[in-house]
């Protein structure tokens, strides 16, 4: 590996965190190109995906409503996402027209339907008491404006300082739902969501969310708000926030695989993609950890399907954690039914083939150990209805084993006419549902570097100030960083997954109040 890197780039990258091997394997990466996933099967309900009768669902939310009060649980809430993206199309209203009126809007741009829907239905938003507030601290009143077709002001007072802000707040702060006791950020019903399964044995409520720095003193003042409030109905909440460490950044290159280099002439070092969480995670000390995206969050009369959900899966969990420590004990302690655990390895947890054991008794031993020995994940997923994201397949690995995966579109060679083809038939869509189990069988954390694959990283076109760049993410969090943890996927129910992508997504019912 050529590892002929300037002073400069060097130093750029120590104060990144980042060592001169690892920007020289950026690069290399850059210049080889990395492999597309290659999918062997799409999993289905019975071939990669369990579908639960009624009777296995009540047995696993008892055993998790018996265990759990012996184990430390903790959810963990990617949320340094910043909200423009839910405002993109208004965004682009406001800045596109200076006069917005129904002429406007009924025009037939994107930006103009999308403007048309929220206007038509900006009082059923739950921040819609703040925005008239807002308005009318500068004397304008909202529903007058409304009536007078005046409807830039409103958008304005929406997304910039004169108002909201919602443009520039991470998604976490945005007023989601409207309650007759006070509206509630997502941020907020996170909090109430976590009531319901991620507590301690004293029922404190155990919360991890990733911010980003420039948005932590906004997110500190509303967690202290939030908590005032459980507080006064007696209930705990140990809050924990961290930041995507710059030592997961990743270096920028041109067309010709050179470090990119800015108009103010700094080498540019891009976020690594939520893949760079693998850190955050891998530094939470607790038995479970469930993982959910801030958007994806209802009122709380639809909560108790998630509830449900949650601690099915976890429960399953727990009895799969259960048979593997258990293998793994009677490994360790030369107990075991080496026959037993090769057909539980090779038939129920798919994590060896019967080609591999064509060894001694000595080496099968070890085999077994290494392949149980790790981190464990349930996933839940739901029937595909069309959302984009990724989705669960049996991937081939190229040595004669397949295994069950999360994988992006972006990881897939679609020009592949078969690759595409097992594409089109995937029945079932990633939501970010997952309940993980990163100790060992002796209670000691895994370190969870050593289960992701480097070469599932991804490499995507960028620009900068109209410059055209290669950016490079790392494996994402529940993609390839995860890749050779023990995996299962459940089949959930489409109402658990409510994601906001865009502000109008609000206005489904699943968001809306409810309706008598």
């Amino acid at each position: 590996m050529n590892t002929n890197l300037s002073d400069q780039l060097l130093q750029e990258a120590t104060s990144h965190g980042l060592s001169q091997t690892e920007i020289a394997r950026q690069i290399e990466l850059f210049k080889s190109g990395i492999s597309p996933v290659k999918l062997a099967k799409a999993c289905t309900v019975n071939d990669g995906i369990i579908r639960f009768n009624e009777h296995d669902t009540k047995a696993f939310i008892d055993a998790f409503n018996v265990a759990s009060k012996s184990l430390s649980i903790l959810k963990f809430v990617p949320a340094s996402g910043a909200a423009s993206r839910m405002f993109k199309d208004l965004t682009s209203l406001l800045n596109n027209y200076e006069i917005i009126n129904n002429e406007v809007l009924s025009t037939d741009k994107d930006e103009c339907k999308f403007g048309k829907k929220f206007i038509q239905n900006i009082s059923r938003f739950a921040f819609w008491d703040d925005l008239k507030a807002a308005l009318s601290k500068d004397g304008l009143n909202a529903e007058e404006l409304i009536q007078r077709e005046v409807y830039k002001p409103l958008i304005e007072y929406t997304l910039t300082e004169k108002g909201l802000n919602y443009a520039s707040k991470p998604k976490a702060l945005i007023q989601f739902h409207a309650y007759k006791e006070g509206n509630r950020t997502s941020l907020e019903e996170h909090f109430f969501e976590g009531n319901l399964y991620a507590k301690d044995e004293n029922g404190k409520i155990n919360l991890h969310f990733t911010v980003s720095p420039e948005h932590e003193d906004a997110i500190r003042k509303q967690i202290l708000k939030i908590e005032d409030r459980f507080k006064e109905n007696h209930i705990q909440v140990n809050v924990e926030l961290s930041f995507q460490a710059s030592s997961t950044d990743t270096l920028a290159v041109d067309e010709s695989n050179l470090p990119f280099v800015d108009d103010n002439g700094h080498y540019l070092f891009r976020p690594g993609g939520h893949g760079a969480l693998l850190k955050n995670l891998n530094a939470i000390d607790a038995d479970i950890i469930f993982i959910k995206n801030i958007d994806n969050i209802v009122p709380d009369y639809l909560k108790s399907e998630t509830e449900k959900w949650k601690k099915a899966l976890c429960g399953f969990m727990l009895n799969l954690q259960s048979q593997v420590h258990e293998a793994l004990r009677s490994l360790e302690n030369n107990s075991a039914d080496i026959e037993k655990l090769k057909g539980f390895c090779v038939d129920e947890l798919k994590i060896i083939t019967n080609d591999e054991l064509n060894l001694s008794e000595g080496e099968v031993k070890k085999l077994l150990y290494h392949r149980l020995n790790r981190p464990l994940r349930v996933c839940g997923m739901v029937k595909n209805e069309g959302e984009p994201g990724g989705g669960p397949f049996w991937v081939d690995h190229g040595d004669g084993r397949i295994s069950p995966q999360i994988v992006e579109t972006s990881q897939i060679d679609l020009s592949d006419s078969k690759q595409k083809q097992i594409v089109q038939e995937a029945t079932h869509f990633n939501p970010v549902d997952l309940i993980c189990s990163v100790k060992n069988f002796k209670g000691e954390k895994f370190d969870l570097d050593q289960f992701s694959n480097p070469k599932t990283a991804f490499i995507a076109e960028k620009s900068s100030n109209g410059r055209k760049l290669k950016a490079l993410e790392r494996p994402g969090l529940w993609n390839g960083a995860m890749e050779n943890w023990i995996t299962f996927f459940v089949e959930v129910p489409i109402e658990t997954f409510n994601p906001v992508k865009t502000v109008n997504d609000l206005l489904r019912p699943q968001h809306q109040p409810k309706t008598n």
